[in-house]
């Protein structure tokens, strides 16, 4: 993976993290946490798959997943045979589709790919979290105000 990549997958991180309304934007930064920047350090190794959307040669979403392993995990860890899903659309792009049809691409991916589910994590006040249930995902755990969401692929599960 290029550098200009990493800038990329930075930006889609931090504009990932849910600011309840009301609240101030977190510093750039955060994104360098451990337990957040574990979402892209290192990407582009085996199990990794990043889809982009964009207009006029601008990368306006993204959506990302990882394997992870019980030493180094997200905050949807369910197991290691199943990735975690991350996405992220620019503000301006919200509510036009772009999401749906980042997420409808990774889930024919992964499916082509033979994975059995994919996990995120959202917290329940995140406007997202009616729209991935709406597109299948259903309550794994919660944790706090955070809701660790699986969908199954192909019709299978291995929890």
């Amino acid at each position: 993976m290029h550098d200009s990549e990493y800038s990329i997958l930075e930006e889609m991180l931090y504009n990932a993290i849910f600011i309840p309304p009301g609240t101030a934007k977190l510093p750039f930064g955060i994104i360098r946490d451990p337990e957040i920047y574990v979402y892209i350090k290192n990407f582009g190794k085996a199990g990794d798959y990043c889809l982009v959307a964009d207009i006029n040669d601008r990368i306006i979403g993204a959506i990302w997943t990882r394997e992870f392993y019980d030493a180094e995990k997200g905050f949807g860890f369910v197991n290691t045979e199943t990735p975690e899903l991350s996405m992220s659309v620019l503000e301006r792009y919200r509510n036009k589709g772009v999401g749906t049809k980042l997420l409808l691409s990774m889930i024919r991916l992964l499916t082509e790919l033979d994975y059995k589910q994919v996990s995120l994590s959202v917290d329940r006040m995140n406007y997202a979290y009616d729209f991935y249930r709406k597109l299948g995902f259903e309550d794994y755990k919660c944790v706090e105000g955070s809701v660790t969401m699986l969908r199954k692929l192909n019709g299978k599960t291995s929890s």
